[in-house]
């Protein structure tokens, strides 16, 4: 006999379902529909004239070289941030499951740039590496080394990549060390005694009962250096120099808002709408048969 719950009320559980309801109508379904719906026209920048136009929106985005080119930067930095912000965050995690006096204290400490805002990161990370202010630009400028982000492309992908990955290393390590936690510690005793230990007993027992964090993990970072970065960029270089860390969130704020170019910004913001979900349901498909729960 199974055991379910009887509200005395009908109208109560649609009650408590209504504020996730209209919460997620208002910021997520009407405007991704109404970016569809823009997408198939073209307007003047004061908005005053639609024309549709069915798909050449989306037909001049992708003969543009310029969407190409910011498509390049989005595959590079997507995957440099996943990877130094999952990476740190495990090893942290780790030390810190190890720690018995003060542990408190260092999650703590850990933690604490995960509360930063992105644009404020931005900042933190600009007066440490400006080669005018900051004491480590102008360090490595006294070792030779030129350094300007302003100029170079790279280092001001390199940068922009540090400052997103370290924002979010502290979201990381929190799941990481509750996975951790969770992990009996008689698995761990016994695998010692049966000579797996040290590394060898980490990625043999300890990695594999972490794959189902790792999985969603996965799908969360490369989500947040999709959208949430975008802070970073904008504080830091802008998109520049030239293009070199315009990705494909940039490039839809920098021809919507700056371009007035409406009907070409949200024909890329259906393209990287839809390319978001194909990569999550590919990321299920594949991914997931390697997790254990």
């Amino acid at each position: 006999m199974q055991r379910r719950v009887v509200y005395p009320n009908r109208v109560l559980p649609y009650l408590l379902l209504a504020p996730q309801i209209i919460i997620t109508v208002v910021f997520f379904i009407y405007p991704a529909a109404e970016a569809i719906r823009q997408a198939l026209y073209q307007q003047d920048p004061f908005g005053l004239n639609a024309q549709f136009v069915w798909f050449e929106n989306f037909a001049l985005v992708l003969q543009d070289p310029h969407y190409w080119e910011a498509a390049r930067v989005t595959l590079i930095f997507s995957l440099a941030v996943t990877l130094l912000a999952m990476a740190p965050a495990l090893l942290l995690a780790v030390m810190a499951d190890r720690v018995v006096r003060g542990a408190a204290g260092y999650r703590t400490l850990i933690v604490w740039p995960y509360a930063i805002a992105p644009a404020v990161a931005a900042v933190l990370w600009l007066f440490i590496f400006h080669p005018d202010i900051g004491y480590v630009g102008q360090g490595l400028l006294a070792l030779g080394i030129p350094w300007d982000y302003r100029m170079n492309g790279a280092q001001a992908l390199l940068l922009v990549i540090l400052v997103s990955a370290w924002k979010q290393i502290s979201y990381n390590f929190l799941f990481f060390l509750a996975a951790l936690q969770s992990i009996p510690r008689s698995i761990t005793e016994a695998a010692a005694i049966d000579g797996a230990s040290g590394m060898r007993g980490f990625w043999l027992i300890t990695f594999p009962l972490l794959s189902h964090i790792t999985f969603f993990l996965l799908v969360v970072n490369l989500i947040y250096s999709l959208f949430d970065t975008f802070g970073v960029i904008h504080a830091l270089t802008q998109g520049g120099p030239g293009v070199a860390t315009t990705t494909l969130m940039y490039s839809i704020y920098r021809d919507g808002v700056v371009n007035v170019d409406l009907g070409g910004s949200s024909a890329q913001s259906v393209i990287l709408m839809a390319g978001v979900i194909l990569l999550t349901m590919l990321q299920f498909r594949y991914l997931e048969k390697r997790v254990h729960y």
